[in-house]
């Protein structure tokens, strides 16, 4: 299994099967959890076809698992960028850390996809209150 990333906020691997875990920790741990599956879920549902889907969860370990959205990008302009955040939105998904870091690329089907969605807002849940820590 290949390390992805190991923060005070998550732990991800990607396995040889190429399906993403993430592994929730740190502050507001479950809170971040619950909604980063609320919105995939939702995702799906919308027939988003650039995100990564759900393919098991358990909210006793506070683990996830995805499929894989290809490798990370290192470089896209910002007008591109902002395009991909706005599309989300069509969805009815505001992404909140609409940066870089949260885009990837799919040499499958040559599509910029969007990961990383733990401080999301679903756009018609009027109640919801973004997850995002303050700057």
């Amino acid at each position: 299994m290949q390390e992805g990333k190991d923060t005070v906020r998550a732990l991800v691997r990607i396995g040889y099967d190429g399906r993403v875990t993430k592994i929730f920790r740190g502050s507001r741990a479950k809170e971040r959890f619950d909604n980063e599956v609320r919105v995939l879920k939702h995702l799906e549902t919308r027939g988003c076809n650039f995100v990564p889907k759900l393919i098991e969860h358990d909210p006793a370990e506070l683990r996830m698992v995805t499929t894989n959205c290809g490798a990370r990008v290192e470089h896209l302009n910002e007008a591109r960028q902002k395009e991909l955040f706005a599309e989300l939105e069509q969805y009815g998904v505001r992404h909140e850390d609409p940066y870089l870091r949260n885009i990837t690329y799919r040499v499958s089907d040559g599509r910029f996809c969007i990961i990383d969605f733990e401080f999301a807002t679903l756009l018609d849940d009027g109640g919801h209150v973004s997850l995002k820590p303050d700057p």
